[in-house]
């Protein structure tokens, strides 16, 4: 069966079940997977945004002419004019079919008929290399690994990037692998022969993140000039193609300061706090970053173990830490809990004044089983106890007459240990 053919069956039918057998029915053809190789793996790049569809009825085009056509596209041996009219004059021999159901979707990119690398793999075990970066876990979920010597950084709210700079050109990927070519001043800036070789993990950063969404995949017209990247990590191309760096954080830190000098200011290097989390003043420092982070509007911040390596995929060497608030309150009343928690303590209803607004709400997150058994016990003796509560945000009360929190959490009792600060 012509690939075109195949590209028409997958692309009638909508069940993968179906179209998993029709692959298994043709994984045998060589041109079939050698193009849907080159078009579905993301490392793979023509440096062309429009590619014409064709409605004229040629010869027909042989595999091996559009391959080396493909080839020298990849290799950037042509670009330009000459990529244009190469690519129109190899449109006008090939068949309708041929060129706008096979050849044109290898060149954009995408086969457009619901079959993706994933399903590939699975008939054809790692036919195609999956593309993937880092990716933080929940820190909240995971507080016992904020711990020790770390790079904390603030969250940056933009569009995560992984900029790929080989055969002299850069190129730019969501976090899914898929082309962002509305950047071409970032596109440019970073395709330089000192870059060659060299992948990029940042973000791109505008004055106003909802306006950039909005440019990010338009088609034409994209209005982007003010956006730069946010640069926090760096690796070598043979690093990310292998899916990990054994390299640690602090010696790719070290290694991407030493290019800062050849960045420009569409090219930025993000800041990253170098501070021991095990120590108060670490912790001190935290505190503050995280006020900082409330006050200015990040998203929040990243904690990252300087001795970790950097894995394509998601890992705990990175940690996201949305900004909060702590505050110290009295606890005025108790309130049993209901179900499970029946027989135990449900709620702290807690009240007092912190930094100059007077707040009254109830805290039933953050406490264990244990915990609220033993507080139930001696009920009478937690009223007038202070305790400490992390939330998101300070809010007003549905009365308007005290001050709340979004999400409020009880952290620990204050007061209990000699000489502490209340």
């Amino acid at each position: 069966m012509n690939p075109c053919n195949i590209i028409q069956a997958l692309e009638a039918d909508s069940s993968t079940l179906a179209k998993q057998q029709i692959l298994k029915d043709n994984i045998d053809n060589a041109e079939f997977i050698e193009g849907s190789t080159m078009c579905l793996d993301p490392l793979v790049t023509f440096g062309v945004k429009q590619v014409p569809t064709t409605d004229t009825m040629g010869p027909g085009v042989g595999w091996d002419l559009f391959k080396s056509l493909a080839d020298k596209l990849i290799a950037r041996e042509l670009t330009g004019h000459a990529a244009r009219d190469a690519i129109q004059s190899l449109a006008d021999n090939s068949t309708i079919d041929q060129w706008n159901d096979w050849y044109r979707r290898i060149l954009i990119k995408d086969l457009r008929c619901g079959t993706g690398a994933k399903l590939f793999n699975k008939v054809q075990k790692d036919t195609i290399p999956l593309f993937g970066c880092m990716l933080a876990h929940d820190g909240a979920k995971h507080p016992k690994k904020i711990v020790g010597e770390c790079f904390i950084e603030y969250k940056y709210d933009g569009v995560r990037v992984i900029a790929i700079v080989q055969n002299g050109d850069a190129t730019l990927y969501s976090r899914n692998g898929k082309l962002l070519e509305n950047f071409p001043h970032i596109n440019e800036a970073l395709s330089k022969p000192e870059f060659e070789g060299l992948v990029f993990d940042g973000e791109v950063m505008s004055e106003d993140f909802q306006t950039l969404m909005k440019q990010v995949h338009r088609k034409e017209g994209a209005q982007t000039e003010d956006s730069y990247l946010a640069v926090f990590d760096m690796l070598t191309l043979d690093e990310f193609n292998a899916g990990w760096s054994g390299i640690s954080a602090k010696e790719r830190r070290i290694r991407l300061t030493t290019i800062r000098p050849l960045f420009n200011y569409r090219i930025q290097l993000v800041a990253a706090t170098l501070m021991d989390l095990d120590t108060e003043q670490g912790q001190a420092e935290f505190k503050e970053m995280n006020k900082v982070a409330l006050e200015e509007g990040y998203e929040g911040l990243m904690v990252k173990p300087t001795n970790a390596p950097y894995q394509c995929k998601r890992s705990h060497a990175w940690l996201k830490i949305k900004p909060f608030i702590e505050v110290t309150l009295e606890v005025v009343g108790v309130e049993e809990g209901t179900g499970k928690n029946e027989g135990m303590l449900g709620a702290l209803v807690v009240a007092g004044n912190d930094d100059g607004k007077d707040f009254h709400l109830n805290v039933g997150s953050g406490l264990t089983d244990d915990m609220r058994k033993d507080v139930w016990a001696v009920k009478d003796d937690v009223i007038g106890q202070l305790v400490e509560i992390r939330a998101d945000a300070v809010t007003i009360s549905q009365d308007n007459h005290a001050y709340s929190l979004r999400f409020p959490r009880f952290k620990t009792f204050r007061g209990f240990e000699l000489g502490e600060k209340i």
